[in-house]
């Protein structure tokens, strides 16, 4: 039998090559019913691509006769602005590909704080889990001992606890921002400062640590009164503008302003401007910034905004096979991965 090419099924379909590329490949941006027709027809011919997965189906991915749905839990609302709306768009079109269900479920405060699962929920049927946005460390400890696998995708610092019993997949978070400051080191700048909640996650706290380190490792002098890792205090959950009010008060405290502010993601950067705005100060003519995310928000706000881009599509594809060898190998030691990151440079650092 001849080997089907992305070509002969752009030509049955009347599509363009392209067209076909990016629905195989999931990238690229094209219709929900546009792809589903092309990956039912790349099946149908017995692409190479499908073979394979096919293949891996069969012999390699887990196969529980009543646990046929795969569950992801959130703590906050996922957006198309979050990093992980690439990577929940890949996550779900490779588990539907092998056969399971993938269903997403909000973790409420009340639910978080009395430690009880959503509505609905079924153990019986879950297969796995994946964690988003689940910081809250009793809860996640909770959710180790419901004997399910299980995959955070970020997770709460483990700071005076046991380890959770769980895969972990991480951006790579240290070496963008050695990169960021490097270069800024090497057109002469001197005075940096960091804003984010640096306990919030262990992404944001492994980006603190990674500021710390560069500002040691180049020679730079550290100004603690240009950190601003903490939050409004006396609040667990705090809300948008209650931040918005902890930054305010930090910054009108500073007798004087660094150079450079790197922040723990985009959303903190774009609080920044806001903040330095009603002070008179403009990025990047007062101040260089950098966020972290590369979100859409990043590319259209002005100034466009220097960040660290995380590779959501690989961090998907990474995520189902942490989960599914999870799931086939059950005792098998815990694991952390990282996924690589790269810096992108926009008009904020510009000067």
């Amino acid at each position: 039998m001849p080997k089907v090419t992305i070509q002969d099924i752009a030509n049955e379909l009347g599509l363009s090559r392209n067209t076909v590329s990016k629905a195989i490949n999931s990238t690229g941006v094209i219709a929900d019913s546009t792809r589903d027709t092309i990956l039912k027809k790349a099946a149908e011919m017995g692409y190479k691509l499908f073979a394979i997965q096919n293949n891996m189906t069969k012999e390699n991915a887990p196969v529980q006769s009543e646990k046929k749905e795969l569950v992801l839990l959130t703590g906050a609302a996922l957006g198309s602005s979050h990093f992980a709306a690439k990577m929940l768009d890949e996550m779900q079109t490779q588990a539907l590909r092998l056969g399971y269900g993938f269903t997403m479920y909000r973790v409420m405060p009340q639910e978080r704080e009395e430690l009880r699962l959503p509505v609905n929920f079924d153990a019986k049927r879950v297969a796995g889990l994946f964690c988003v946005e689940m910081f809250d460390m009793a809860y996640s400890q909770m959710l180790c001992s419901l004997g399910i696998p299980i995959l955070f995708i970020d997770t709460a610092v483990p700071f005076e606890e046991k380890p959770l019993a769980a895969d972990v997949l991480l951006m790579e978070n240290r070496s963008g921002i050695y990169t960021f400051i490097k270069e800024m080191v090497s057109r002469g700048q001197k005075d940096f400062g960091f804003v984010g909640e640096a306990l919030h996650c262990m992404s944001f706290y492994e980006r603190y640590d990674a500021f710390m380190g560069a500002i040691r490792l180049f020679g730079m002098e550290h100004h603690p009164e240009w950190c601003f890792t903490g939050n409004t205090r006396g609040l667990n959950y705090p809300s948008h503008s209650d931040y918005i009010a902890y930054l305010e008060e930090k910054f009108t405290s500073c007798e004087s302003f660094p150079s450079v502010l790197i922040c723990a993601n985009d959303f903190v950067a774009t609080d920044v401007i806001q903040v330095l705005k009603k002070l008179g100060k403009t990025v990047p003519n007062d101040v260089l910034l950098c966020g972290f995310d590369d979100s859409p928000e990043s590319r259209i706000i002005s100034p466009s905004l220097t960040t660290i881009h995380i590779k959501g599509q690989a961090m998907g594809c990474a995520a189902i096979e942490l989960l599914f060898s999870r799931i086939k190998n059950p005792d098998s030691p815990f694991r952390t991965l990282y996924i690589e990151t790269n810096i992108v440079y926009r008009e904020s650092t510009e000067r």
